[in-house]
C-alpha cells in the first residue's frame, strides 16, 4: 500500500466513530427530506432566520465595541446588523416568501454560471467546448425553472439532495476500513 493510501485508511481508522456517526445522521436527514419536503424546507428557512438574527445581532454589537474602525465604519455595521436582523425576522414570520427569495437567488447564480459557462465554450476556455455549452444550457434552464416554478423547483431540490446525501452516507458506511486495535490506528 502506498504512503497516500495508508495515511488515508489511518485517517478514517481513526475516525471511524464519526464517520459512522455523520453517516447515521445523513441516512436519518436523508429520510426526512424524501418523507417531509415541505416540511424540511420550513425548517430550512427557520433556521436560516435564526442565524440572520443572531449574525445582525453579531454586527450591532461590533459596532458599538470596535474602537479601532471608524465611526463611518461602525455606523455601516450597525445599519448593515440591523438589515441582516430585520431579514431574518422576514424569515422566520414568512418563511415561504423567504424560501421564494432564496430560489430566485440560486437561480440567478445558475444563470450566470451557464453564461459563463457558454463563454468559457466560445472562448475555447473550457475543452472539450461542447461540454461548456451544454453545462451551460442547463444551468441557464434551471435558473428560468427557479424563477417560474420557485417552490417546485426547492421541493426537487430537496428530493435530490435528500437522495444523494443517502447515497454519500451509505457509500461511506461501506467503504470504512475494518476495525482495528487502537494502537494499530496510529501506525500510518
Amino acid at each position: 500500500m502506498s504512503n497516500v493510501s495508508s495515511v488515508y485508511v489511518g485517517v478514517r481508522r481513526a475516525h471511524r466513530g464519526a464517520l459512522i456517526t455523520i453517516s447515521i445522521i445523513g441516512l436519518v436527514l436523508g429520510a426526512i427530506g424524501l418523507v417531509w419536503p415541505q416540511a424540511t424546507l420550513f425548517t430550512v428557512a427557520i433556521i436560516f432566520g435564526i442565524y440572520l438574527i443572531a449574525s445582525g445581532i453579531f454586527r450591532i454589537a461590533a459596532a458599538f465595541m470596535q474602537d479601532e474602525v471608524t465611526a463611518g465604519m461602525r455606523w455601516l455595521s450597525g445599519i448593515l446588523g440591523a438589515f441582516v436582523v430585520a431579514a431574518g425576522i422576514f424569515c422566520i414570520a414568512d418563511p415561504v416568501a423567504s424560501l421564494t427569495v432564496l430560489a430566485f437567488v440560486i437561480g440567478i447564480g445558475w444563470i450566470a454560471e451557464g453564461v459563463i459557462d457558454i463563454v468559457g465554450g466560445v472562448r475555447s476556455v473550457v475543452k472539450p467546448r461542447w461540454f461548456a455549452f451544454v453545462s451551460g444550457t442547463l444551468s441557464i434552464v434551471a435558473g428560468f425553472v427557479m424563477f417560474v416554478l420557485p417552490t417546485l423547483a426547492l421541493a426537487a431540490f430537496v428530493i435530490v439532495a435528500s437522495i444523494l446525501l443517502i447515497v454519500v452516507s451509505v457509500s461511506t458506511l461501506l467503504t470504512l476500513p475494518p476495525k482495528r486495535a487502537f494502537a494499530d490506528t496510529y501506525l500510518l
